[in-house]
């Protein structure tokens, strides 16, 4: 058996010997630690690893990372390839948003989103000499107006953090001067590994499938299914049982862990909801990790969005966040947290889509409005969980009312990027997503309860009520009342870089 040098559980032993058997079926040794070239017509070839919060599936992601780039096989990272080696073996390691990427690369996973890897940035021609020099892969180039200064700032930069777009800017440069634009990756490449793949869609499935002739999937069958997905299923449920490989839960990585603990009491058929929350209750009297709380934290909102199941409750907590800070009804505060709905742009701008979405603004990012941009309508913005989070671009930013009553938009451009209020949002909204400390509006669990909804053959409250407290990652706030706490002081960007942001994306200029 090819064993990692960590210690295995035995469902995580089986999974790592079935994952290595298909990478040596294409020619990547785990165990001799090799490769062989790649096939000119592969086969296409997907597994998933399944298994609930704390079952060990990125760690087991992790460690497959570290067998496959000790074989020599290349990390792509979705912000400059190089030139092509024909024997090259490519690894990518993907998720469906900016902030489940950065979840893997605190961990010391080089994740990127699924957009980054769908479109790649073409380059300045003098810019590409200096990437490839930094690569590895050419001389140091001399380059009009960067001094050698200037290129050591860049190469240390990338010895550190192995990001090309990072070392130029530690070199001065802004985004705009080296990337001249997108386009859509037209040569596949080698091996994909998805974390959070309970949240791709269909069509995201069969575009990953035409990129990575070898894809593992990795995700968790308990959470909530994508919003449109046919018949309430999920991407790996369509693989044939062979393909998929349950973990089980790791009692030693999940022990003296109050939060997954509740998580997994779920699973039993005779915990009903109130049961449920008795359960909250001894948890909180004995450690505080897990808290009962009498009203929602409007400080914490700022930066950790309350977790909802109803429409109508965001939308009563965003305007009840808005006006504990004072807020008023025709601007912005600098501070005031965002969730992108997307781009409303022609296909004419389709260039400034695709900078856009490259720099982060993908439907469902959380973004923090840093202030008015240098034009109206413009947005300086702080996308969270992105590797370059600081941009400006041309903002619609909407503030929803309940009902049919349109929305209010404080301030808008007239095409670009699409906001909604972030304070708080959809527990469908919040997966793939992780925080700190998280806040579950437990009123909105109890009113699914009463409803008596069943997916998937799990009571719909179970299911969001496993979502929403999973996304915690050091304390759970279970809030009982329907009432917000004043904040404790001004919203505030003080934890955020508060450098200019370094790209503008003009995405009017055309408009007249």
């Amino acid at each position: 058996m090819a064993l990692p040098a960590f210690t295995l559980s035995e469902d995580q032993a089986d999974a790592w010997d079935t994952v290595s058997d298909l990478l040596q079926s294409v020619g990547v040794d785990l165990v001799e630690g090799t490769t062989l070239p790649p096939a000119e017509d592969p086969d296409n070839s997907t597994l998933a690893v399944l298994g609930k919060a704390g079952s060990g599936k990125t760690l087991l992601l992790a460690q497959l990372f570290k067998a496959l780039q000790a074989a020599g096989v290349d990390v792509v990272s979705g912000d400059w390839e190089g030139r092509k080696k024909r024997d090259r073996r490519t690894l990518a390691i993907l998720a469906p948003t900016n902030k489940a990427a950065s979840v893997l690369r605190t961990r010391g996973v080089p994740a990127t989103t699924i957009h980054r890897i769908l479109y790649t940035p073409v380059y300045d021609p003098e810019f590409e000499k200096v990437a490839e020099w930094l690569a590895g892969q050419g001389d140091k180039p001399e380059i009009e107006g960067l001094t050698d200064v200037a290129l050591e700032r860049a190469f240390d930069s990338y010895q550190k953090n192995s990001s090309v777009p990072a070392a130029l800017a530690a070199a001065g440069l802004r985004g705009s001067d080296f990337i001249t634009g997108w386009k859509r990756r037209e040569d596949p490449l080698d091996i994909g590994f998805v974390d959070e793949s309970s949240m791709l869609d269909a069509k995201q499935f069969e575009d990953l499938k035409d990129i990575f002739p070898t894809l593992v999937l990795f995700g968790d069958p308990a959470q909530l299914p994508p919003v449109k997905a046919e018949g309430g299923q999920m991407v790996f449920d369509t693989l044939p049982a062979p393909r998929k490989l349950e973990l089980s839960r790791v009692h030693r990585q999940t022990a003296d862990n109050p939060i997954l603990d509740l998580a997994h009491a779920l699973a039993d058929p005779a915990v009903d909801f109130y049961a449920f929350e008795k359960l909250v209750g001894e948890a909180a009297a004995k450690d505080d990790r897990v808290v009962m709380a009498g009203r929602v934290e409007s400080d914490l909102m700022a930066r950790s969005p309350c977790l909802v199941w109803r429409n109508a409750t965001r939308i009563k907590l965003i305007h009840a966040f808005r006006a504990a800070y004072g807020a008023p009804d025709d601007e912005l505060l600098e501070g005031e947290p965002l969730i992108c709905d997307g781009i409303e742009l022609p296909m004419k701008h389709r260039k400034k889509r695709l900078d856009l979405e490259a720099r982060g603004l993908i439907k469902g990012a959380q973004v923090v409005y840093l202030g008015p941009g240098r034009k109206p309508g413009f947005s300086r913005l702080h996308v969270m969980g992105a590797e370059d989070p600081q941009l400006s671009a041309a903002s619609i930013v909407k503030i929803e009312f309940e009902g049919d009553e349109e929305p209010f938009i404080p301030f808008a451009a007239k095409m670009g990027a699409t906001f909604l209020h972030g304070a708080a949002v959809t527990i469908h909204k919040a997966q793939g997503s992780q925080w700190d400390t998280v806040q579950v509006f437990a009123p909105d669990i109890y009113a699914a309860s009463r409803m008596g909804r069943v997916e998937a053959g799990q009571p719909l409250w179970k299911r969001l009520a496993y979502v929403a407290i999973t996304r915690a990652e050091n304390k759970l706030c279970w809030v009982v009342r329907n009432r917000l706490a004043r904040p404790s002081g001004l919203l505030t960007t003080d934890d955020l870089r508060t450098a200019p942001a370094p790209l503008a994306l003009e995405t009017q200029e055309d408009e007249g």
